[in-house]
């Protein structure tokens, strides 16, 4: 018999009752035995001082017995361990599941990691004769993809290994088994798995060896959609930066162990993300030449001129390390990627990641959610490719006019014409995510249902194109035309498969009637076998002359004939008793057994050739798989531009004047989440003119806490953001240059991680951001020396608002609680005051949240504090302290002395 029908173990297993590592099997002492030390048995104590040291001995336990699978001796273990063995020493790495019936199982290691993160109750199995219990964990294998996204969110790697036979071949061996999918947080391509408005990247990096010129090559890869990219960046920091903005899964890095040596895990490099998954790859495949091969090889080139790769060595070699770890990581499936689009930096607006932090553009700052973010406030997409090809538009923004002015006037045309734009939402809204239906059909992982979902979507192909048959623009014509192969796909596909097909693949019901002859001579076959069965019911009802005779079907027993106990009696002799229940007998007969036997070998002979069918019509689709990504791409920016324009038909939004000045002059500018949170009351517009020669290209802004301040500094840069996006823009008119970077530093917390207080935070942040900003940068500062002394934050903020207008000539906004900063203006001609109006009336502070010219000499921060609910003791007290420090403060009496700036 095979080991799929072994009991499940439910006795739990304490951990004191396994051997620790140090007491597990190894190296002896000098001139001991090197035989391994065999495992120590439970024995009743003698006295009462052996059984204090035993308990003694089970507390200090840390690790169960044979705690990982190098420590127990292999031959000992029994048939099913020594394979799960040699299975895991061939990825090491990677978290086992091994399947057993109806669970898959992890054991040794495994297993205690497995409880661990999964929260499983350890449990132990017989190793042999001389191991005894390993450790055992394990999950229901319809449970699989739930426990599997578990893991994979926690960094793990797992490796499946299922049962690759029903029954033994050797009635006393084993069922055959061995890894089926190898799953790791950036190879994953289950729909249950995966985010389905986010990319999920895969990158490898590969860093420069020659310390003369330092620089990295980074790959990225999404095997969910095929997007395939590639970099090479100067600077840690840029790395840093690039893989915090694309939110890496998994990040590969070569390794320089020898074939065949086991590979051990590695520290993360400095520069790398914290909490981000770490996998090696040899270092032979990031060499030039190993990578040059794999390209050529996997996309079928003669040579890589036209890939652009040529001149980035440090980026092909980072293309050849990823495409290795998928080949070693997808066997027996093809991972369908696009050929490697190569990029820059400077191609895009950039947003380092503390700015993309402070302006909230994809989750909250306080609590990380996605409500409440700008991707919250503007998302009207109605696919998943439509809403991740909105947030890589967020995150990059363009620097090219041309492309901004080409999404800009398809939202003025969708907003033009409304019934167009209805029209399109309602063929949109019910269109399945095409990118990663055509990539797991290639990969052969698709179901049937993934098809019709995707013969659906290639249907609304067509709908679009007819919609779109009068429309103007790149964005709008490229889904003007069909394509003859795609709607011959779609129809074979419809006219193959069942409109509603089942999950399982293997029991049928997939394939129509009429699309294979051999199918329909096997399923015609059956139809006599089913209408003998029924003739048969007849036959013995009129011979027994039992009227409640029933012909009925058991998944395990088969077919019999079912009795009631009351007419047992009346059986004939001919009847084979088969199973007695507490209200009925069951029977067969030879002739009945017989024809089972026949219906059964047909329905398997149907379900594998519909299966075999079923394979062959996936795999036209997956040989299609980009063209189906290339029309998809063009539907999901359709889509976000769809929702945009509606945003801005909706919200009044208007189309901004973007060229290659310096200006920014906002009309009544909002903040595009503020006033869609607003429940009561209206939010209040607010005009900006920032940059020369229209206005100043420092602005310090004063007045109280609570007032606006923070609120109008993320404005500011949320509307320069969207411009440059392609978007329109929540204002009544606005015209703004081109920035090359936007910098924020609103608000800061301590990184107890890093050590840093809120303070040395603020200066890190304030000190990238005057090491990198231009001329043509937005900075947005907030508070700037609020965390230390009050003399040296005046200082700091002086100074640091003194640099930015002189030094960098940066076009900022500077918000402050330092009057003192007004002196500015008077002695830069570049620096304008603007203040935050509030009203006092009848001792009562009224917010206007009205930004005007002029500074504010009060931050009214006692009357905040009363509002906020401090004592009045404490209030009357703080102003009498406040009235004598202005009394004898001569801070801001005195000029403050000119400053050589040296160049």
């Amino acid at each position: 018999m095979g080991d799929s029908a072994q009991p499940r173990h439910n006795q739990q297993l304490s951990l004191a009752g396994f051997e620790t590592v140090a007491a597990a099997p190894g190296p002896t002492a000098a001139g001991a035995s090197s035989e391994p030390a065999a495992p120590r048995h439970r024995q009743a104590p003698t006295t009462a001082s052996r059984r204090q040291q035993d308990a003694g001995e089970e507390a200090l336990s840390q690790d169960p017995r044979w705690s990982h699978h190098s420590q127990v001796p292999v031959p000992a273990l029994t048939p099913m361990l020594r394979h799960y063995v040699e299975l895991k020493r061939q990825h090491p790495q990677r978290l086992l599941l091994y399947r057993l019936g109806d669970f898959y199982e992890c054991f040794f290691e495994d297993a205690v990691t497995a409880s661990t993160l999964l929260e499983l109750t350890l449990t132990g199995k017989e190793g042999g004769r001389a191991i005894g219990r390993v450790p055992m964990a394990g999950i229901p294998h319809h449970a699989l993809e739930r426990h599997a996204t578990q893991l994979l969110r926690h960094g793990c790697s797992v490796a499946i290994c299922d049962q690759l036979e029903a029954t033994a071949s050797n009635p006393k061996g084993l069922l055959r088994r061995d890894i089926t999918r190898v799953l790791t947080p950036g190879t994953v391509l289950e729909e249950g798995m995966l985010s389905a408005r986010c990319n999920n990247w895969l990158a490898a990096v590969l860093a420069s060896d020659n310390g003369y010129e330092p620089g990295w090559g980074l790959a990225v890869a999404d095997v969910s959609t095929g997007e395939f990219q590639a970099t090479q960046v100067h600077s840690s920091s840029q790395l840093n930066q690039e893989l915090l903005r694309l939110r890496v899964a998994e990040l590969l890095l070569p390794r320089s162990s020898d074939p065949g040596e086991r590979p051990v895990a590695m520290a993360p490099p400095p520069w790398c993300p914290a909490g981000l998954a770490v996998g090696t790859v040899p270092r032979r495949a990031f060499q030039r030449m190993a990578a040059e091969t794999a390209l050529q090889d996997r996309f079928r080139l003669a040579g890589l001129a036209g890939l652009g790769l040529h001149a980035l060595p440090l980026a092909l070699g980072a293309c050849g390390g990823l495409l290795h770890y998928l080949q070693d990581t997808q066997r027996g499936m093809t991972v369908p990627l696009a050929m490697p689009r190569t990029y820059s930096l400077d191609q895009h607006l950039q947003i380092d990641q503390h700015t993309h932090r402070h302006l909230e553009l994809t989750e909250t700052q306080r609590d990380g959610q996605w409500q409440g973010s700008l991707l919250w406030a503007i998302d009207r997409t109605l696919t998943a490719m439509g809403g991740r090809c909105l947030r890589r538009w967020l995150q990059r923004p363009l620097v090219d006019l041309q492309a901004i002015a080409a999404r800009q006037e398809t939202i003025a045309t969708l907003m033009a014409t409304p019934k167009l734009r209805q029209a399109l939402c309602r063929v949109l809204r019910p269109m399945g995510d095409l990118e990663r239906l055509a990539g797991r059909s290639a990969s052969g992982t698709a179901g049937a249902r993934d098809l019709m979902a995707l013969a659906d979507g290639l249907e609304r192909l067509g709908q679009l194109a007819g919609l779109l048959r009068d429309a103007q623009g790149p964005y709008l014509q490229a889904l003007r035309h069909r394509d003859p192969a795609l709607i011959a796909l779609m129809e074979t596909t419809r006219r193959t498969l069942v409109s509603s097909p089942p999950l399982s693949l293997t029991e049928g019901g997939l394939i129509q009637d009429g699309v294979d002859e051999v199918l329909d001579k096997l399923r015609q076959r059956l139809a006599e076998d089913h209408a003998w069965l029924e003739q048969l019911e007849q036959r013995e009802r009129q011979a027994t002359g039992i009227g409640s005779l029933r012909l009925n079907l058991h998944r395990s027993f088969g077919y019999f004939i079912s009795i009631s106990k009351s007419r047992a009696h009346q059986a004939p002799e001919r009847y084979i008793r088969r199973q007695t229940l507490a209200n009925e007998e069951r029977f067969v007969t030879p002739e009945l057994k017989e024809r089972e036997g026949r219906i059964l070998s047909l329905r398997s002979r149907t379900a594998q050739r519909e299966y075999d069918l079923f394979c062959g019509l996936r795999q036209q689709v997956g040989e299609q798989a980009g063209l189906i990504r290339h029309r998809a791409a063009a539907v999901a920016a359709l889509d976000a531009l769809t929702g945009l324009a509606g945003l801005a038909a909706t919200h009044n939004y208007c189309r901004p004047q973007v060229d290659d000045s310096r200006a920014m002059a906002i009309t009544a500018g909002r903040h595009p989440v503020v006033e869609q949170n607003l429940v009561q009351g209206a939010f209040v517009a607010n005009d900006l003119a920032l940059g020369q020669p229209q206005g100043a290209d420092l602005i310090i802004l004063t007045g109280p806490n609570a007032s606006g301040k923070s609120c109008y500094l993320r404005q500011t840069g949320l509307l320069q953001l969207l411009a440059q996006m392609g978007s329109y823009v929540p204002a009544t008119a606005a015209h703004l240059g081109l920035c090359d970077r936007i910098f924020s530093r609103v608000g800061a917390v301590d990184d107890l991680a890093a050590g840093q207080s809120t303070f040395m935070v603020e200066m890190s942040e304030t000190a990238n951001i005057l090491h990198h900003a231009t001329d043509r940068s937005l900075v947005l500062l907030d508070e700037i020396g609020r965390g230390t002394a009050t003399f040296d934050g005046l200082a700091i903020a002086w100074a640091v608002a003194e640099d930015l207008a002189t030094r960098l000539g940066s076009r900022a906004i500077f918000a402050t609680h330092y009057h003192e900063l007004n002196h500015l203006a008077q002695r830069l001609p570049n620096v304008a005051n603007h203040q935050v109006v509030v009203v006092e009336e009848n001792d009562r502070l009224v917010f206007l949240h009205q930004v005007r010219s002029g500074g504010a000499d009060r931050s009214y921060g006692i009357e905040v504090a009363r509002l906020a609910g401090i004592p009045q003791s404490v209030v009357l007290r703080s102003r009498q302290v406040l009235s004598a420090i202005e009394a004898n403060s001569r801070l801001g009496v005195e000029p403050v002395g000119e400053l050589e700036i040296s160049n």
